[in-house]
């Protein structure tokens, strides 16, 4: 049988780039060879598009700047024609076909409908959630306006773009709100730029802080609750992982606590709760991902307060995938290997472009 070649996308201009190498070294480590021919093609931090060897190794902390395993750059990426298939090609002449993308790319300008849109012209398959379900899951205001419209429980919150800063007052939203309050950039991940805040020196400070990463911020009342995390596979018939939880250590599951701290969060997996809450949760989680109009994958993040109400926090379209990033652990505990998932989700990008590419009458004829 002939091997697929994959394109693995990952690097990227965003704050989580250090998170994007950590979880493709994991997958190019755990994929079938067998079955995968690789294809790695970094874009660092300048936005610059390279060629990768197999063998490169990425340490945690690092970035692609540092990394010497190049084996072309200045790539041009040519377009595909419906019968060419798309080309990476590089100065030096050489030239890759791509079978599939696999996009490892975590935040701004990778989980956000950027990739994708450039995948979807270049007529090519790839991992993961569309253009418009991977827009509106990254933008956390457009993920709770629709959610909020489909009738799915989410926190209170308020929205204020980069020129509305002096019209963003602590005590009027603290007043409507209540305290804490938590403060983030619309347009983030992995906790980047979030600040759990108590009074007004505080707010001021993360205002400042969640606006050096995107023009727009949410402001959002505090949900107090356990806090617990669902994966999501397929198409149109998607299927739910088993729960986890998060135990924060600290006042909040900052980035910290996620990727420095080793001792900045308790993992419970599975989370110790009831099999008929477990369910209620997957069916909430099952709903948010088809709400939004997503396929391939998503993690959903919700709370579970005292009073038993599921309440969602996020969607995460391309979770973090390092062998111990909670979306393949959830799936290990579910019966579906790290290996196994990555050919899954690869030929769940390959069912939909044949989906979206079936034969149609011509409305011309």
């Amino acid at each position: 049988m002939k091997k697929i070649n994959l394109g693995l996308l990952f690097g990227g201009q965003s704050a989580e780039h250090a998170v994007s190498l950590q979880s493709v070294q994991n997958i190019i480590e755990a994929i079938d060879k067998k079955k995968y021919d690789l294809t790695l093609i970094g874009i660092d931090k300048t936005g610059q598009w390279n060629l990768y060897s197999n063998d490169m190794i990425l340490q945690a902390g690092t970035s692609l700047q540092h990394i010497k395993a190049k084996i072309g750059s200045n790539i041009v990426f040519t377009l595909g024609d419906g019968v060419n298939e798309a080309v990476f090609s590089c100065k030096d002449g050489m030239q890759q076909a791509i079978d599939v993308v696999f996009p490892v790319l975590h935040g701004t300008n990778g989980e956000d409908g950027t990739i994708q849109g450039l995948l979807k012209l270049a007529n090519m398959p790839y991992v993961g959630p569309g253009v418009l379900a991977s827009a509106a899951g990254m933008d956390k205001d457009v993920t709770k306006r629709i959610l909020r419209d489909a009738g799915i429980a989410i926190a209170r919150f308020k929205t204020y773009f980069y020129w509305q800063q002096e019209q963003i007052d602590f005590k009027d939203i603290s007043s409507e709100l209540g305290l804490p309050l938590f403060i983030k950039p619309a347009n983030a991940g992995s906790s980047v730029g979030v600040s759990k805040v108590h009074d007004a020196f505080a707010f001021a400070e993360a205002i400042k802080t969640a606006f050096q990463f995107d023009n727009k911020i949410l402001i959002e009342e505090a949900i107090i609750g356990r806090e617990l995390e669902c994966g999501i596979l397929g198409n149109d018939q998607p299927k739910a992982s088993v729960i986890g939880e998060i135990i924060a250590q600290n006042d909040f599951y900052s980035y910290d606590a996620k990727y420095r701290d080793e001792n900045g969060a308790i993992l419970e997996l599975p989370a110790h709760i009831s099999a008929e809450l477990s369910k209620k949760i997957q069916t909430v989680a099952i709903r948010v991902f088809q709400v939004l109009g997503c396929e391939g994958m998503a993690r959903v993040d919700c709370f579970l307060t005292k009073d038993q109400r599921i309440i969602v926090n996020e969607i995460n379209t391309i979770p973090g995938f390092t062998k111990i990033s909670m979306y393949p652990k959830l799936w290990e505990l579910s019966g579906v290997s790290y290996p196994d998932l990555i050919h899954q989700l690869i030929q769940l990008a390959l069912e939909r472009y044949e989906r979206e590419h079936r034969p149609q009458i011509s409305y011309d004829d």
